[in-house]
């Protein structure tokens, strides 16, 4: 049993840290949006007992200077690469989509509907997947909060529109408080919540996704060994993602790969025979 390993989009920058991007089965990059965007205002992360915060706010250089100038030198890795898009408006995820449709350099698009950092675009999350859908034929991955009640819900409606995965989860919105002036950590005071204490929230909506719909699950939150991507995989994930545990590790892909490895042989008889149905793209 093969797992796909991956990043988390915004956990690796893959041009600073190549060797770490090839030793991924996929690499994603960082959400683009329509027009370059400077980001929130620092502080931007903040460590807590059991996690991360961060506050980036989608900084980027656009998605025409995302084609002209990181497109070609990501390409060079050699690594399958997955783009992460991202707006404001169901144009900006057709139009990111549209710049990216027939480039053979990207192999599927990530579509970020759940960033806690920026303003929510006023359509649903299907809605933005059908404008997305309606311009490419990429193979589309709709990565969902899970900060919802009902997530199998919005994942039966973003299969629905056209997508033909899932990335569960986002972060969780929170905030952190200086200890000795008892104000926010961060300057746009609260951030995306990741790292070990996000995992039993990715399993329960992995779970309840993988139930609902029929599609591959890439599952992340809270990953840092072997045993850890098994649960997701158990849970109904067909790949995983590392996120939070990159900026500590960067050996974590090859160690959380042979840690799988070494679980799934100990319990060989405990995988789900579902695991891994259905490829990663069409």
């Amino acid at each position: 049993m093969t797992v796909p390993i991956l990043n988390a989009s915004g956990c690796l920058d893959a041009l600073v840290a190549p060797d770490v991007a090839r030793s991924l089965d996929v690499f994603v990059t960082k959400t683009i949006t329509p027009e370059p965007r400077r980001g929130n205002p620092p502080v931007r992360i903040a460590e807590t007992d059991h996690g991360m915060l961060n506050s980036i706010g989608l900084q980027g250089p656009g998605i025409d200077t995302f084609v002209a100038e990181h497109l070609p030198r990501l390409a060079e890795l050699g690594t399958t690469l997955w783009v992460s898009v991202g707006g404001f408006s169901a144009e900006d995820f057709r139009r990111c989509c549209d710049e990216l449709e027939g480039d053979e350099r990207v192999a599927a698009i990530e579509l970020n509907l759940s960033c806690p950092n920026v303003e929510e675009a006023p359509e649903t999350a299907a809605e933005l997947v059908a404008a997305a859908r309606a311009t490419t034929s990429k193979t589309l991955y709709a990565k969902l909060s899970p900060a919802q009640w009902d997530v199998a819900a919005a994942a039966r409606a973003v299969v629905d529109a056209g997508a033909d995965g899932l990335s569960l989860v986002n972060t969780i919105r929170g905030l952190a408080l200086d200890p000795a002036t008892m104000t926010p950590r961060l300057g746009l005071q609260l951030g995306g919540y990741s790292g070990p204490a996000l995992k039993p929230v990715a399993l329960a909506c992995v779970h309840a996704c993988a139930a609902a719909v029929d599609v591959p699950i890439v599952g992340m939150g809270g990953v840092r060994s072997g045993l850890d991507a098994l649960e997701l995989v158990a849970a109904g994930a067909s790949a995983v993602a590392l996120g939070t545990v990159l900026f500590a590790d960067p050996f974590a892909p090859a160690r959380v790969r042979a840690e799988l490895g070494a679980e799934v042989a100990a319990r060989r008889h405990a995988i789900p025979s579902t695991a891994l149905k259905t490829p990663l793209s069409r």
